[in-house]
C-alpha cells in the first residue's frame, strides 16, 4: 500500500480532516492489556491521586497513537509516516463515568520538505477537556 495523497496536491496550510477519539476506563484496560503497561495511574483512582494526579490518566503512548491516526487516515497508509514525535504537555484525565474523555486532533501540512522524496511535515494539535495534551506533535510523511 502507498499513500493515497499526492505530493503535488498539497501545500503548506493544507488541513487534514480532524478526528475525535473517545477514551473510557474500558479503553485504558484494553490498551494496558495490549501494551503490557499496567501502571496503576492508568486504572487506580486512589493511586493516581496519591501521586498528585487529578484522576486516572490515559497512557501517553495511547494518546500519541490516537493523534497519529489523523495522519495515517489522511495519508491512506501507515507506512507513509517516516518520522513522528511529540512532547507530552498535559495528561488526558479519564473520569470513571459513562462519558470518559475525548481526545480531539487536528493537523495541518506545515511544510514541503523534499520534492524528490515527496515528504511533508504535518503539525498536529491534540486537545482534551479544552487543554493541549501534546506539544511539538509532528510527523514527516512520504506522499504519492
Amino acid at each position: 500500500m502507498t499513500a493515497a495523497v499526492a505530493y503535488a496536491d498539497v501545500e503548506p496550510g493544507t488541513e487534514l480532516p480532524g478526528a475525535a477519539f473517545p477514551v473510557t476506563r474500558e479503553t485504558l484496560v484494553r490498551y494496558a492489556g495490549a501494551s503490557g503497561d499496567f501502571n496503576p495511574i492508568h486504572w487506580n483512582e486512589k493511586f493516581a491521586r496519591e501521586v498528585g494526579l487529578p484522576d486516572v490518566i490515559a497512557h501517553g503512548m495511547f494518546t500519541m497513537a490516537e493523534a497519529a491516526r489523523v495522519v495515517t487516515d489522511w495519508a491512506g497508509d501507515p507506512a507513509a509516516v517516516v518520522e513522528y514525535g511529540v512532547r507530552f504537555t498535559k495528561p488526558v484525565v479519564v473520569p470513571n463515568d459513562e462519558t470518559g474523555a475525548l481526545i480531539e486532533v487536528t493537523g495541518t501540512v506545515a511544510a514541503k520538505l523534499d520534492d524528490e522524496a515527496r515528504t511533508v511535515r504535518v503539525d498536529l494539535t491534540a486537545r482534551s477537556a479544552g487543554q493541549k495534551v501534546l506539544g511539538m506533535a509532528r510527523a514527516v510523511v512520504r506522499l504519492a
